[in-house]
């Protein structure tokens, strides 16, 4: 067939266009149905075997340098593309069910993805439970076919192509080496035993959630909207504080105009909150759903990471560089704004907290615990998208997670709590770019360097790379260290 490299790379860019866009009007709760299928349809081309085939061989015999990078990027891109146009019709069903579904609750109905909302705010343990029991059967009943067909067909194509396993092909795609990476959540998940259990008991009595041996799934939503801690993080200060922080690093929020904040509440708007980038650097959308208290703030801030990254690459650089790559890096920056709302110095000046001693108890205890969920799920995920059957992968999910939780797991999650393309990876390398971002800017600036403009202007600089280098490559060049997630045992 034939195939122009750089009309492609312009298809593709407006593909990218259209279908984040599309998905910022759906999950925002702007429009009911997801119609990615006429988007997949209109630009079908892209995704066709032999354009995917004829990308993997460019990128094979591609010598190195940036035409390597931008390659792998564009074949990562054309074969996810694949995976989604063969998953289409799963996709927008399981996105219409998500938006439509309700289950019966005590006040009435609740919406399906108004779950994890509807937990955090209720007090009663039992009424948590319900809630997540309701959920799980029309997850079952419903979704599970959808999303087991989407997997298997996934799985299928990567064979098609050559790869021995999913696993393999995202391995190679996403250019990290998840074994190695497993072997490093191995190690963490060994030296945080041991304090994971002390260190969870007290928030979870603070929280007023059950303590472990009653401990349940459906208690966390509770436990991460902390309550407790609302008066700390009073709503009216929510959006202000993040203008300022922003703007004590030399950044006007109000002035952006590429980005859009979007904080209205819409009944079927998702509860997790997200960046869409439809035109990068020019239109960026940070939604959030409010739930309130710390929760609402950390979201906020995550996401901010996100927008502020995306709104700051260079408009020069390539396709491949401001909306593919390696997302460990806009993870990585994603967390370290988060991070902020559980740094004593930004909640003294920020929010006049000065005795947050509880605050960052609570803050360490959720990371720990998050920190573990995922490394559990790394493994589980290999596991999963490796060469073995699918058959006991339900039973090693709940087991996976309820070992390194210490928390009883419901099997019926077992294909809905998974990223596709072993996102899980990227979270993880980023949690670990994340604290060598801290540790840099505290190092360069001080302790209060999110009131420095020239830590702003510093920061500014990584984001204006966009992702032309990948995460471990990025911090080699910035600080020439190496990228370990083991380290994070010892950063908590």
């Amino acid at each position: 067939m034939a195939f122009a490299l750089e009309p492609y790379r312009q298809r593709a860019e407006q593909f990218a266009e259209e279908l984040s866009r599309e998905y910022y009007l759906h999950l925002a709760g702007h429009k009911g149905d997801l119609e990615i299928e006429r988007i997949y349809a209109e630009h079908s081309e892209l995704f066709a075997p032999d354009a995917v085939r004829y990308l993997r061989e460019l990128s094979d015999a591609a010598k190195g340098g940036e035409e390597r990078r931008r390659l792998r990027h564009l074949l990562h891109f054309g074969f996810d593309g694949l995976v989604g146009a063969e998953t289409r019709a799963e996709s927008a069903e399981i996105a219409r069910l998500e938006a439509s579904l309700e289950i019966e609750a005590k006040e009435g109905a609740v919406s399906y993805r108004g779950v994890p909302v509807e937990q955090a705010n209720e007090p009663d343990a039992e009424q948590r439970a319900a809630l997540e029991e309701a959920r799980n059967a029309l997850l079952e009943e419903r979704l599970n076919p959808l999303h087991l067909a989407a997997l298997e067909r996934g799985h299928e194509l990567c064979r098609e192509f050559g790869w021995p396993s999913y696993a393999a092909a995202f391995a190679e795609l996403r250019g990290i080496d998840l074994e190695a990476l497993c072997r490093q959540t191995e190690r963490f998940l060994e030296a945080t035993d041991t304090a994971y259990s002390p260190l969870l008991e007290p928030e979870l009595e603070r929280a007023g959630v059950p303590s472990f041996g009653e401990l349940r799934r459906s208690d966390l939503p509770r436990l991460f909207r902390a309550p407790d801690l609302d008066e700390l993080f009073p709503a009216e200060r929510l959006i202000a504080s993040f203008s300022e922080t922003l703007a004590g690093m030399g950044i006007d929020l109000q002035a952006q105009e590429n980005i859009h904040l979007d904080t209205e509440a819409r009944p079927t708007k998702s509860p997790r909150a997200f960046c869409s980038t439809p035109r990068v650097p020019d239109e960026v959308y940070l939604v959030i759903a409010p739930t309130g208290g710390r929760d609402d703030y950390a979201a906020l801030f995550h996401e901010g990471g996100h927008a502020e990254h995306y709104a700051h690459a260079a408009p020069g650089l390539a396709f491949e560089f401001r909306h593919l790559g390696d997302n460990t890096v806009t993870e990585s920056f994603a967390f370290l704004l988060e991070h902020l709302v559980s740094t004593p110095e930004w909640l003294r000046d920020r929010l006049s907290i000065h005795a947050s001693e509880t605050v960052l108890a609570r803050a360490r205890a959720i990371k720990l615990l998050v920190l573990r969920r995922y490394s559990a799920k790394l493994s589980y995920e290999l596991e999963l998208h490796g060469t073995a059957p699918l058959g006991g992968m339900r039973h090693r999910y709940s087991e996976a997670l309820a070992e390194a939780l210490r928390i009883p797991w419901p099997q019926a999650s077992w294909l809905a709590d998974v990223d596709g393309g072993l996102y899980a990876a990227c979270y993880l390398r980023a949690w670990a770019l994340e604290a060598r971002w801290r540790a840099e800017l505290r190092e360069r600036f001080g302790e209060r360097w999110f009131s420095s403009r020239a830590a702003g202007g510093w920061i500014s600089s990584l984001w204006r790379m966009g992702q032309s280098l990948d995460g471990a490559e990025l911090l080699a060049e910035t600080a020439g260290r190496e990228l370990d997630f083991a380290e994070l045992a010892v950063a908590l």
